[in-house]
């Protein structure tokens, strides 16, 4: 599942093409994807302007001049690519329609936008702009981690009293927004934290430690155009690379990378979810 650098980079690579574009004409190709498409998705989508576009956790958000905002989630396996970029950022013409080429959007300057979703995992929705906040997906989604009121006192006092473990509560996005499987490992791997600890018994100061942490990896996994373990794609079709500088994730039985440690990296399970780290630097 794509996470919030996966999902940042691809909204910066359609942005050149989309941003202050008419979409010409939109083609849905199928009533649904994980849930039904809204109704005359097409004919709301056609003539609009993208205005801007946008990020909110794992969500790509296009802003309409019609005062709807399009709600895009990748899913596990969707795809979005840009071809026939008059502004020559992506080198290829519009390719033959695929199979699974579900939406496409034929943009005023001769791009095109295809989301392209095998599983069908993927999902778009169109809300009024001005109520976006109290839309079912968003409306519950903490701070962004990169943001100002994502900091050392407001993680405290959400952690403050939580018996879960702290690998499941920073992937709680009520908590934090777009963080998920592959960086909260990273994250708890860097600040040498061992993922089984309570939440709520971590100290302010090893808590205060997450936060820096926490916009290091996701700056550097954006620098690197996301992590590309099966189905991620970038905007231009390219694979991202973060994951050549996992320090954690998927590293069972290789030596820790941390500087004086002489552990190996262990796979555990939770919360049906694959935890990889140190057990002897992690603490």
């Amino acid at each position: 599942m794509p996470e919030l650098p996966e999902v940042e980079t691809v909204r910066r690579g359609l942005a050149p093409s989309m941003e202050g574009q008419v979409i010409t004409q939109a083609d849905v190709n199928r009533p649904d994807l994980r849930w039904p498409f809204p109704d005359n998705m097409a004919d709301r989508l056609t003539g609009a302007k993208v205005t801007a576009l946008r990020r909110r956790s794992k969500y790509v958000l296009a802003d309409l001049d019609t005062g709807e905002t399009l709600i895009i989630h990748l899913g596990m396996s969707g795809r979005m690519t840009v071809s026939g970029d008059p502004l020559g950022q992506f080198h290829h013409d519009h390719p033959a329609p695929e199979k699974h080429d579900h939406v496409v959007f034929h943009m005023g300057n001769g791009a095109r936008i295809t989301f392209n979703d095998p599983r069908r995992f993927g999902a778009m929705d169109l809300a009024a702009t001005h109520a976006l906040d109290n839309h079912w997906l968003i409306n519950t989604i903490g701070p962004e981690p990169l943001g100002n009121t994502f900091n050392e006192d407001y993680l405290t006092a959400r952690l403050a009293g939580k018996n879960t473990p702290i690998k499941t509560a920073l992937l709680d996005q009520r908590i934090v927004a777009g963080l998920g499987n592959i960086y909260v490992c990273e994250v708890l791997h860097r600040a040498r934290i061992n993922p089984k600890r309570k939440a709520g018994g971590l100290s302010k100061p090893r808590v205060a430690r997450i936060v820096p942490i926490v916009r290091d990896v996701l700056s550097e996994a954006i620098a690197a155009g996301g992590s590309s373990l099966r189905d991620y794609r970038q905007a231009d079709g390219e694979l991202g690379y973060f994951q050549h500088g996992f320090q954690a994730y998927d590293r069972e039985g290789q030596p820790c990378q941390t500087p004086d440690c002489t552990g190996t990296i262990a796979r555990i399970v939770q919360s049906g979810r694959s935890t990889f780290y140190c057990p002897k630097c992690q603490r």
